[in-house]
């Protein structure tokens, strides 16, 4: 599968993926839009809720909603004025809890760069203009593995009573609900909304399933309300502990994508579609550290060797340095920020 030239020119504009440290803005703005990002901090009841809508296909008939949810923290693991990073376990399990790692978002304020996901788990860097960047803050969202996903870059509003973050259209890899079981379309191009509400916040999105190969086709769309409600009724303690025990590791991980961010102009994957393959290795490591069976420094070099194994660079951003080169030298310095 190959994206046209027409279909990057259009999404060029549109796309964006992982930034650069901000500038630190001044202002009641600026400190409304951190206010709101920091309210995001938390123990909830979550609920995720996906409804495909209206097939452009012929012949394809909509999903059955998909409906699930649970128990999640969201921690702040780095806050230094106008970046902001926001990581999310979840607390799974019957009589035996357990934690997964989940997602995180980092917010940036004025970011000078970003990395957008251009389709074939592959994403490369876009320097934004100050008039892309003014008075915005780009929200990055990563996976479990801390690899990138998808982003986006806009204002917070502050209207109505309503604190919101709406984003443009911004591609993204497919959600492992879908990558796992079926294989009939792309990517999606989605519209993000964050909202605080008075039970804690809501995540909005408004998603076409993209058909990339040839001329790119919207197969259907698809609404989805994640809603974020205050509850401390669950074990809270077993992913706060999982968090001590391996945020050193983590921020080693962090720090590794963070390297190939700011040292290449795009870098992919070398498996298409869920790289349940990388990605599991990376959180085993982390449960090693958890339990003991291995040290932070063991499991940061393993870390490197995966991330290495299973991503492939695209030119330096220093001049004269090779087009494909793999990250086995990136550092694992410690670091709780990007």
């Amino acid at each position: 599968m190959r994206l046209s030239s027409p279909f990057l020119i259009l999404i060029g504009w549109m796309l964006v993926g992982c930034a650069t440290a901000p500038s630190i803005g001044t202002g009641a703005s600026f400190e409304q839009d951190r206010a709101a990002i920091l309210a995001m901090a938390g123990n909830y009841k979550v609920t995720f809720d996906f409804t495909e809508t209206v097939s452009f296909v012929d012949g394809y008939a909509v999903k059955e909603p998909y409906v699930t949810g649970g128990d999640e923290v969201v921690r702040v693991i780095a806050d230094d004025g106008g970046f902001i990073s926001l990581q999310h376990i979840l607390v799974v399990g019957g009589d035996d809890k357990m934690p997964v790692k989940h997602w995180r978002q980092d917010w940036i304020y004025e970011p000078e760069f970003v990395f957008e996901f251009v389709g074939q788990n592959r994403w490369r860097k876009r320097d934004l203009s100050p008039a892309e960047r003014r008075g915005k803050w780009a929200q990055l969202v990563y996976q479990v593995d801390d690899g990138p996903r998808y982003a986006a870059v806009a204002a917070w509003q502050h209207e109505n009573g309503v604190s919101a973050w709406t984003s443009p259209p911004s591609l993204r890899p497919l959600p492992r609900r879908d990558a796992t079981t079926r294989d009939d379309y792309d990517a999606i191009l989605a519209v993000n909304r964050h909202a605080l509400t008075p039970a804690g916040w809501v995540h909005e999105q408004d998603n076409s399933k993209l058909i990339l190969s040839g001329t790119p086709q919207i197969l259907v769309r698809e609404v989805a309300v994640n809603t974020y409600a205050k509850s401390d009724d669950f074990e809270i303690v077993v992913a706060d502990t999982y968090w001590a025990a391996t945020e050193d590791y983590w921020a080693n991980v962090r720090d590794m994508w963070a390297k190939l961010e700011a040292d290449y102009a795009a870098f992919s994957l070398t498996i298409q579609g869920e790289p349940e393959e990388m990605y599991m290795q990376i959180l085993e490591m982390a449960d090693k550290v958890q339990s003991g069976e291995t040290s932070v420094a063991e499991a940061t070099e393993k870390a490197r060797e995966i991330i290495g194994d299973y991503t492939v660079t695209e030119g330096r951003a220093t001049a004269g340095a090779p087009v494909i080169e793999p990250i086995r030298t990136v550092s694992s310095q410690h670091s709780t920020a990007r």
